[in-house]
């Protein structure tokens, strides 16, 4: 499941802000495993550690944290959309339907 955050975060326009306490807290286990540079709340009561948590707010993926991405195949890498396009080839009837050729010009120069 973290790993899709991390994902997520990845392919997202940083900084990203997480408000839910589920996604706050994969994103302090990802800022402890060193894969992205966050700025995490700390709790209300640090004595018990708990607490309602604001947000939590990633400002970018380390390059450890690419690395980890890769290993898993992201982001997929997609070849151009271009490449995929067939040339434009006229057949000889639609080229045909254009009019002939027009000939080479030729100027009258005097001699």
């Amino acid at each position: 499941m973290t790993m899709n955050l991390l994902k997520q975060i990845a392919g997202s326009r940083l900084p990203v802000s997480f408000y839910r306490t589920e996604d706050i807290d994969q994103v302090r286990l990802l800022r402890a495993a060193g894969l992205v540079i966050a700025l995490v709340p700390s709790p209300s009561d640090p004595a018990s550690l708990t607490g309602s948590p604001s947000a939590a707010q990633v400002l970018a993926v380390t390059q450890k944290g690419r690395e980890e991405l890769a290993t898993f195949g992201y982001p997929e890498s997609r070849p151009p959309r271009w490449r995929f396009r067939m040339p434009r080839i006229m057949s000889p009837a639609h080229a045909s339907s254009r009019g002939p050729a027009p000939a080479p010009r030729e100027t009258a120069w005097p001699h």
